[in-house]
């Protein structure tokens, strides 16, 4: 018989194997990246993308390997902050005003703030150009990010790049002072970050990096693209290339880590903002659909969690997860209370973090791809049919642990039909119906959100503004980092 301190000690190993007891406030690193399919990694099988560092994070995570975003970006991020349906943050487009997460979000910036985090974001924000949108007005400490949906994009409304900014040597908005950094955009975004961690890994920190790459252009440095030039063609050899990129960013990222005893303490975390841009040209990973599309490689992408000794390395999770279940999740590692009456879709993964097994009830969860044109807007944004009404069944799809529905009349079996390839749904009226009936409530409930859909589009470009004040009265300073 075993004596009571070796069972107790026991105990104690199991409960670190297995996650089941979280003793202390993680710092927590987000990574997420811009238009990175879920085929596009080694790890998930691409024939030649090389992601060493992506795929070591790989073996030493959690994985999540049926979890689903948006079909594109800012309707992701809206409900990575928000922890709500993009919708219901009137978030339906990524341009045109329509990319404004309503103010009566609470963020989980916010939250973690509660709770005694510091915060910070490097890169893409993509939620609102306006001042009042801006994330140092949404929870967040340091703010380090460039302007629009893209560097150097602008559409009608806020949304405008500075004059001159670029991929290589962009303008950057570093709390509240327009700065000239040096070098390639992703670089200067993790560099960024290492230097506010590096000031701050005293105290519990949050610090979300939101890359642009590889969204387009596709802009990158020659040696990267010489890596995939035999390999692919067009657009696609540099937008690998700015994964590769990533992938070293990534791998300094977790050398730092190590080297100054951070590693241990902090939750990483790897996902991506929406399906493949050009990725699922080369390697799909079976999936039908890609950025933009409301079947399964439009919102399928990667999740990896990483805590040493705390969550498991090398599992997966097979259950359905959404973008705004990270909220409750991160607010739950924090250990910080949600804001009440703050209604949230999302739900914590943390039963699944401890046990993959674990009982987690079915849902009907629901996509858009929204995009319709607006009234008002120039060219051909702004003609046809602009009332969100007539596009409550175009581009629409709703999911279970079992089925997907895509639009009214095509239903698939994921689970044994994981490429769409055969449309069940005369073969199983009544779950259509079903589905039709939770949708048709989802659209009810969300039609009173959609607060952007009138936003005036004959609007300042904030940051255009605020850089030519700036460079007139007391100039544009250079950045440089100091990790």
């Amino acid at each position: 018989m075993k004596s009571k301190s070796a069972v107790i000690a026991m105990f104690l190993v199991l409960s670190v194997l297995c996650g089941v007891s979280f003793a202390s406030k993680p710092n927590i690193i987000l990574v997420m990246t811009d238009d990175q399919g879920y085929g596009d990694l080694a790890c998930h099988g691409h024939p030649f993308i090389k992601t060493p560092n992506l795929d070591k994070l790989y073996t030493q995570s959690t994985r999540f390997t049926d979890f689903h975003v948006s079909p594109t970006c800012a309707p992701t991020r809206s409900a990575l902050m928000s922890g709500r349906a993009p919708f219901k943050n009137g978030v339906t487009h990524t341009i045109l005003e329509r990319e404004r997460m309503a103010l009566s979000a609470t963020t989980v910036a916010e939250v973690l703030k509660t709770a005694g985090y510091t915060t910070g974001i490097f890169g893409k924000w993509h939620l609102g150009d306006d001042d009042a949108y801006q994330p140092d007005q949404r929870g967040f400490d340091e703010v380090f990010i460039h302007g629009a949906g893209g560097i150097g994009q602008n559409y009608p409304g806020t949304q405008g790049a500075i004059p001159g900014t670029s991929y290589f040597d962009p303008f950057i908005k570093h709390n509240g002072t327009i700065v000239k950094t040096k070098g390639y955009c992703t670089d200067v975004f993790f560099q960024q970050a290492l230097t506010w961690i590096k000031q701050t890994k005293d105290k519990p920190f949050f610090a979300y990096i939101p890359t642009n790459a590889p969204h387009g252009p596709f802009i990158v440095a020659d040696k990267y693209k010489k890596l995939y030039e035999d390999k692919c063609k067009g657009d696609t050899v540099a937008f690998l290339g700015m994964i590769t990129n990533i992938d070293e960013n990534m791998g300094l990222l977790m050398k730092k880590l190590d080297d100054w005893n951070l590693a241990n303490d902090t939750l990483l975390i790897f996902m991506t903002d929406n399906g493949s841009a050009r990725g699922s040209r080369v390697y799909n990973y079976g999936m039908k659909g890609a950025k933009g599309s409301h079947h399964e490689g439009g919102s399928r992408v990667p999740l990896f969690m990483r805590w040493p000794g705390k969550i498991k390395p090398g599992v997966d999770v097979d259950r359905l997860a959404r973008h705004y279940d990270l909220f409750p999740t991160l607010a739950e590692f924090a250990g910080a209370k949600l804001p009440a009456g703050y209604k949230l879709d999302g739900k914590s993964l943390m039963p699944l973090i401890k046990n993959p097994k674990a009982e987690w009830a079915d849902r009907y969860t629901v996509f858009h791809k929204g995009r319709w044109n607006k009234k008002g807007a120039p060219g051909r944004r702004g003609k046809g049919d602009t009332d969100p009404e007539n596009a409550k069944f175009k581009g629409f799809a709703v999911r279970n642990e079992k089925w997907r529905l895509t639009g009214k009349d095509e239903l698939y079996n994921i689970d044994a039909d994981p490429g769409q390839q055969a449309n069940v749904a005369d073969q199983n009226p009544k779950v259509v119906k079903e589905m039709l009936k939770a949708y048709d409530a989802w659209w009810t409930e969300i039609k009173p959100m959609l607060v952007n859909e009138d936003a005036p589009l004959d609007t300042g470009k904030p940051f255009i503004e605020q850089f030519k004040k700036q460079k007139n009265e007391k100039g544009i300073p250079n950045w440089k980092p100091k990790f």
